[in-house]
């Protein structure tokens, strides 16, 4: 029986709070009916992007939840109409499904298992193999995360397509909102050793500055292993551990903050140092996986391994303006080199290719 042509996506995503995984899925998903126009949504019941949801017309399907819904629920639905393509943006797709694409964000789970509970990691390292392989193209978000899934999984590199992250339109600068009253460093990420906030608090506590605060925006999410902060680190002066804000207000913070500092070992893209570009905020990142790549010319460096380097290289932002000015420059340009549009037509184009070829 000849496969239907429609194109399906796997809206799970909607179901989860918004890190940067969940922001790819969101972004390209906005676009692609301008490229596809017969491009339809699915989801379990349990959403809580439901503004996002509404946006989307998502059609709502099954009694599962979670992966549960995602390996019975979703092949059940797809055979019904008649096994069209599916389109995976998270990291996660239904294993035996093959008219499928799917997107793999990066191997964190493999180069730094620790990070993960155990659960997922398990989970990752059993079906991500089977779902690569039965994957008709293979999606991640940099030149870096493609090298390192090639290597990892041994796949023909023609499968793997590089789509990149961008950011929304809505992050411009928005000065003078009382948010000036005193200076601060900004840092957002979810909270997990991978992420290296315990290195970075370090630094921070070195610093001959004193008149100054850290503000750290995110959370723990329960994917992760072991909270990602010594213990004997959340108490340390002029430290404010945000939690998780909506959009305008990280907005805002990015946007008067004295820099931002990205201290993380192992990032696929990594997107809130380009929001904090994008806000006309200087930023500071680890010189570590694909970071260098995205970033190029347009940040400072440090070794994130290397507490005193990344506490010098803080210093050096904190004194010299003229350094922060032509970082704030670089980074408008740099955030040009990428844009949701263009990631989801060439999400739109591999469907389309996939289409002409069966």
């Amino acid at each position: 029986m000849k496969k239907s042509q429609e194109v399906v996506v796997n809206a799970r995503f909607l179901t989860k709070p918004v890190t940067g995984v969940q922001r790819f899925a969101i972004e390209i998903s906005r676009r692609l009916r301008k490229y596809l126009p017969d491009v339809h949504f699915v989801s379990p019941s349990n959403i809580v992007l439901e503004e996002v949801a509404r946006e989307l017309d998502v059609e709502v399907f099954g009694l599962g939840k979670g992966h549960v819904w995602e390996q019975i629920d979703l092949p059940l639905y797809l055979k019904k109409r008649g096994e069209p393509i599916l389109l995976n943006l998270e990291s996660t797709a239904p294993i035996y499904y093959q008219n499928k694409i799917t997107t793999l964000h990066d191997i964190a789970f493999i180069r730094y298992p620790e990070t993960y509970s155990w659960y997922f990691r398990t989970y990752y390292r059993l079906l991500t193999p089977i779902m690569l392989r039965t994957s008709k193209k293979v999606i991640t978000v940099s030149n870096f995360s493609k090298r390192e899934i090639v290597s990892k999984y041994k796949l023909p590199e023609d499968k793997v397509v590089v789509v990149y992250n961008a950011v929304s339109e809505k992050f411009t600068p928005i000065k003078n909102r009382g948010f000036r009253e005193h200076k601060y460093i900004l840092a957002v990420s979810s909270i997990n050793k991978r992420k290296n906030f315990s290195s970075l608090l370090r630094a921070f506590s070195r610093l001959s500055v004193k008149n100054i605060m850290l503000y750290v925006v995110g959370e723990e999410h329960r994917v992760f292993g072991e909270g990602g902060i010594s213990p004997d680190l959340v108490n340390i002066p002029n430290v404010q551990f945000v939690g998780r804000v909506d959009d305008e207000k990280l907005i805002e913070l990015y946007s008067n903050a004295v820099f931002f500092v990205f201290p993380s070992l192992y990032e696929g893209f990594g997107i809130p140092p380009l929001e904090a570009q994008a806000c006309g905020c200087p930023v500071l990142v680890a010189r570590a996986s694909a970071l260098p790549e995205i970033y190029k010319d347009s940040a400072l460096y440090c070794d994130p391994w290397d507490v005193e380097d990344i506490a010098n290289k803080m210093e050096r932002l904190l004194s010299d303006s003229a350094l922060r000015e032509e970082l704030i420059n670089k980074g408008f340009e740099n955030v040009k080199r990428f844009n949701w549009n263009k990631s989801a037509e060439k999400v739109a184009q591999i469907v389309q290719d996939i289409r002409e070829n069966d």
